[in-house]
């Protein structure tokens, strides 16, 4: 399963999705309804599953239109059912447990219960069971025994399952540091997210580059306008960087509105003329500088943010080390300001 929510984690929900079918994975994973059918209004026949929902969603066009939920509790369920009945059909349905995570999922206490619900539903073709699923809260990190805590919970709520009669056709608890790290974890279907992407799951299991993966976004904007400053020229909003020398400022027309991190104020990498420099004070909504010394830059030129690493460029993990954050939230926050253009090259 490949998982495209959020906009194909910033990368394009539609073209990541027709990538991935294109390389034969069978499933395309969401977390809510709307991105189910948006999915569905693109064309996409096929598996989709969706898995986040509250009461107030209307889940009868998903029942409709052949979309697999999920139901971690009583209510969910009833709230799938009543979808099926008003759409007259019969919805297919992932049963998730709570093997640990806290979040999402049924807690074992109650598991019994669900099932129990779930089968009497499908006895009367209201709903299929056909998953079984839970999600992993430490896969990325090796040192953790919490995956193994978790496999044998999974493994119990599977049994109870069992003993009821329950026989599902997917079993699924990977996602993309599972399938890295833990090959105990993959059952019958395993969900990539992060690195479909090609990015690494956890800076504890290695960079892109370490795990074999490439990025596939590279980000560029280009040089607005240079000019020369005196020493002590102070830079941006609060003034909290000055030039120690004569030197040249370059002005990108990118900004916290993009979805740059103000975090990365005064530490985000950037390059341009085959240089790297860290933006120049604080991030503002439009736009960054870059204290670019005596660099030969002109107005017009490439700047690369984040992309691959090659020739020295930064990374969507450098970037996130530099904020104390996650590859996933350096992808997922870019604005719709960016444009998206899509390449099958592979540099």
């Amino acid at each position: 399963m490949s998982v495209v929510k959020a906009d194909g984690y910033g990368h394009g929900m539609v073209e990541v999705a027709k990538a991935c079918r294109e390389a034969g994975s069978e499933y395309l994973g969401v977390a809510l309804p709307s991105e189910a059918i948006g999915l569905r209004n693109a064309d996409f026949t096929g598996p989709i599953f969706a898995w986040l929902f509250t009461p107030g969603d209307d889940l009868v066009e998903c029942a409709e239109r052949g979309v697999e939920l999920s139901a971690a509790s009583l209510g969910m369920l009833d709230q799938i059912a009543a979808a099926a009945k008003k759409s007259d059909t019969r919805v297919q349905v992932h049963l998730k447990a709570d093997t640990g995570l806290g979040r999402n999922g049924c807690q074992p206490e109650r598991w019994s219960e669900l099932l129990a619900a779930a089968k009497r539903m499908e006895a009367a073709d209201t709903v299929e069971i056909v998953g079984i699923w839970s999600h992993l809260a430490c896969a990325d990190d090796p040192s953790s025994d919490v995956t193994v805590e978790q496999v044998a919970a999974f493994e119990l709520a599977l049994g109870v399952a069992e003993e009821l009669g329950i026989r599902p056709q997917f079993r699924h608890l990977a996602n993309s540091a599972g399938v890295i790290e833990h090959p105990s974890t993959h059952y019958d279907l395993v969900r990539c997210g992060i690195s479909v992407y090609g990015l690494s799951p956890g800076p504890e299991l290695g960079t892109s580059a370490d795990l074999g993966l490439i990025p596939a976004m590279t980000v560029s904007a280009s040089v607005a306008m240079v000019k020369s400053v005196p020493a002590d020229q102070g830079v941006s909003y609060g003034l909290r960087y000055r030039t120690s020398e004569p030197s040249n400022l370059a002005l990108i027309p990118v900004g916290y509105a993009d979805g740059l991190p103000r975090a990365g104020s005064g530490r985000l990498p950037l390059q341009v003329s085959g240089e790297r420099f860290s933006v120049a004070g604080t991030i503002a909504m439009d736009q960054v500088v870059l204290d670019i010394g005596d660099t030969v830059v002109s107005a017009g030129d490439v700047v690369e943010l984040f992309g691959t690493g090659s020739a020295g460029a930064p990374t969507a993990d450098e970037w996130a080390q530099a904020c104390g954050t996650i590859n996933y939230e350096i992808v997922t926050r870019l604005g719709s300001r960016i444009p998206r253009d899509y390449s099958d090259e592979a540099s």
